[in-house]
This record gives structure tokens, C-alpha cells and sequence, in this order.
């Protein structure tokens, strides 16, 4: 693993048993760690909880801020909030497995867990597939695409008003109406 991933280990062995609190600023370059460019700056903070009990560790994640990202539709940069939370129960036995997306099992012995993946798996989920920027909504961003793909939207457009229909086409709809 490497090192920018290093103050990402929580050490659970030294830990008494109860609850404990981490805090991480998430920045650029920890997504550059990872190979991932979909953002344009980060401004995000992730809190990490852990429940130690005697035989199990419980995880509780959550991460909240801004991304700056690029509108889908117009590209134009802005700031996506995002908040998302995820829980992660950690246990002991013979040997590691996370076939199951809650439940780790780490070998007995284990003394730290690197926490990193998990935040960022958090984060990119936390993404919506769609990135509009909140302007198109309100109608407030004023912006070359949009007006562009007003114009050519054929419900907006002068030119599909005025549109004749080709009698080819207006001869098929008498088919649907004669019986």
C-alpha cells in the first residue's frame, strides 16, 4: 500500500474497548493516490467512527462537503455537495475475506485496518450518475451550450412550427384511422 495511504490506518489493538473518533481532510491528492481525475477540486471531510467491542469492531463512515465537477449537459464547472454514510462491521477468523460488502473478516492476529478504500468507494458512490448544474433548473445559468440547445430542441424551435409534413407521412396516419 502505499504511502499516501499510510495515515489511513487505524490501529484497533491499542484501542480500548468504546467508541472512538478519526477525522480526515479528503483533498486532491488523495484521489490522485487512487488514479482519479473527475474532479476539479475537493473540498470534503471524512469522520470515522468505531464501536471497539471485545469480539467485533464497528465501523460507521461519513463523508460531507463539495466536489467541483463539470456539468454533464453545459460542462460548466460547479460545486456538487456531497454527504453519504456507510457501515462496515469488522470480525476475526481464520483468514480475510469482504466477499460481503458490510462484513469484513480480518485473520485473528490483525492489529490495524486501512481505511482508505472504503472512503473513497464512499465518496465516487456518493456521485450521482447525472451532474447538472443547479442554474439549468432555476433557470439562473447563462451559458453559450444552453442557449444552443434551446435553439435545436425541435419543441422550442421556429423552424419545427412552421414545418410542413410531408404527405408520405400524413397518408400513413390516415392508416391508423381507417378501419
Amino acid at each position: 500500500m502505499s504511502k499516501a495511504f499510510k495515515p489511513y490506518d487505524i490501529q484497533f489493538v491499542g484501542l480500548k474497548t468504546g467508541r472512538h473518533e478519526f477525522e480526515y481532510d479528503i483533498d486532491s491528492a488523495f484521489f490522485e493516490a487512487f488514479d482519479y481525475a473527475e474532479f476539479n477540486d475537493i473540498s470534503l471531510k471524512a469522520r470515522l467512527f468505531l464501536d471497539k467491542k471485545t469480539t467485533i469492531l464497528d465501523f460507521n463512515f461519513e463523508v460531507f462537503g463539495s466536489v467541483n465537477v463539470d456539468c454533464d449537459v453545459t460542462n460548466e464547472p460547479f460545486d456538487l455537495p456531497i454527504q453519504g454514510q456507510f457501515e462496515l462491521v469488522v470480525k476475526f477468523g481464520e483468514e480475510f475475506n469482504d466477499d460481503d460488502e458490510s462484513i469484513l473478516i480480518l485473520p485473528h492476529g490483525a492489529f490495524e485496518l486501512n481505511v482508505a478504500q472504503y472512503i473513497y468507494e464512499l465518496i465516487v458512490l456518493s456521485i450521482p450518475a447525472k451532474r447538472e448544474h443547479p442554474g439549468i433548473k432555476d433557470g439562473t445559468l447563462n451559458s453559450d451550450i444552453l442557449k444552443r440547445l434551446e435553439e435545436l430542441n425541435p419543441i422550442n424551435s421556429k423552424q419545427h412550427l412552421n414545418h410542413e409534413v410531408d404527405p408520405r407521412w400524413e397518408g400513413l396516419k390516415n392508416l391508423l384511422t381507417d378501419n
